[in-house]
């Protein structure tokens, strides 16, 4: 073709577009009807995912040419992105799948955030059903309502148990008491299973089995520890046994005080979590929202058990009370967001020493073996009986607030609630 047909040929191709040089230049009101122009900004409302879409293809022409790291994983992981409504969302469930900034890094990115971003921006969006419209969890006092009066339960149980058997003191006999007293602790025991099946307090179906065993001994060593110490290291068991009850009975009234506790918590998380750019952001200050709403709950045990001593007049022991309130609370809070096993641990590991206790001590009577029983001997000696079940749970109440620490500043660890 010669020089002269092909400026020719632009001349053609510049009229189609618009006008030839120096002739008048199409404008929006000027175009065909059946081929409007419409302005980026009217575009742009139209479709609500327009940006997301122009990032996409922005981020994929950044691409051309060279190998695509992030196209496998976006594959992978495409239902997710498809579902998010934001990057952190997408960033909360790679940190689920194991991936960290170590693993962002090999696909060209700093850190999991910015991968997300990318991947938000790649897939595109799919817009499902709108979500049924109703009061927001914070929001919706029944509900709250609800789960709290059920939390209450297990402490109006073995309120009214106690208050039961201390009228009937001197006016029935051993057995109508005794009978008293199993229908109370089974009463309390039902109204504990409702108050943890729903709520702040429900966990995963996982968290049972082992756990509640656990949870049994711990709380059955509560009434019956102390004076199982007493008794094995005067030479028994052997004769009747005194019963602690005043611990128990903090313990249950402090059911509710635990949910609404695992309610802030959850509910500060969840708006952290949406207010947050990046997931150090949001570890950074999900940490000490943990620890005030453990100082919190600790505040409030002790206040409990404080004036349940006050009101039933009997010993126990109320730090091993208060380490067995906070182990329980934070095996709770691990199972509620999806860490049942570490809870479990946790929880078996301070009965295991419970348990070793006594065990050491009667180990001690054979001979040759005395010198097994000397350090719960010194234990005992040096604080008490009560040392054995602080120590117990408060050193397995350490062990789960580390692990909490470290599991309940992960994004993924909220991003469902």
């Amino acid at each position: 073709m010669s020089r002269e047909g092909h400026e020719d040929a632009l001349e053609g191709a510049e009229a189609a577009v618009g006008g030839a040089p120096g002739g008048p230049v199409l404008t929006p009101g000027d175009a065909p009807a059946h081929a409007p122009v419409r302005p980026a900004e009217v575009a742009h409302a139209a479709h609500p995912h327009a940006a997301r879409d122009v990032a996409g293809r922005k981020a994929a022409a950044g691409r051309r040419g060279t190998a695509d790291p992030v196209r496998a994983l976006m594959h992978r992981h495409r239902e997710l992105c498809e579902r998010a409504v934001d990057p952190l969302e997408i960033a909360a469930g790679l940190e689920a799948h194991g991936v960290t900034d170590r693993t962002a890094a090999r696909y060209r990115h700093r850190d999991v955030f910015s991968l997300a971003e990318e991947l938000f921006a790649r897939v595109p969006a799919v817009v499902g059903e709108p979500a049924a419209t109703g009061p927001a969890p914070a929001r919706d006092v029944a509900t709250r309502a609800a789960w709290t009066l059920r939390a209450l339960l297990p402490g109006a149980a073995c309120l009214t148990t106690f208050g039961a058997l201390r009228l009937t003191d001197g006016l029935l006999g051993g057995d109508a008491r005794l009978a008293i007293g199993c229908g109370g602790a089974l009463l309390t025991l039902i109204a504990l299973v409702l108050a943890v099946r729903t709520g702040p307090l429900r966990a995963e179906p996982r968290f049972s089995g082992t756990a509640a065993l656990c949870v049994c001994w711990l709380l059955g060593y509560v009434l019956y520890g102390d004076a199982l110490l007493r008794q094995v290291l005067s030479g028994g068991p052997e004769g009747p046994w005194t019963l602690s009850p005043a611990p128990l009975l903090g313990l249950a009234v402090a059911v509710a005080p635990a949910a609404w506790c695992a309610h802030l918590f959850a509910l500060s998380a969840h708006r952290r979590l949406h207010g947050s750019h990046a997931l150090e952001e949001f570890a950074a200050g999900a940490r000490p929202l943990l620890f005030g709403v453990v100082a919190l709950f600790l505040c409030v045990l002790a206040v409990l058990l404080y004036l349940a001593r006050l009101g039933l007049d009997s010993g126990g022991a109320p730090a091993g009370a208060a380490a067995l309130g906070l182990l329980l609370l934070l095996a709770r809070l691990l199972a509620v967001h999806g860490f049942p096993e570490p809870a479990a641990t946790g929880l078996a590991a301070a009965c295991a020493v419970e348990a070793a206790a006594p065990a050491l001590l009667l180990a001690g009577r054979l001979p040759g073996l005395h010198p097994v029983a000397r350090p719960v001997d010194a234990l005992i000696e040096a604080a008490g009986t009560g040392a054995v079940p602080a120590l117990a749970c408060g050193a397995a109440a350490l062990g789960l607030l580390i692990t909490a620490t470290l599991a309940l500043s992960r994004a993924s660890a909220h991003a469902a609630s």
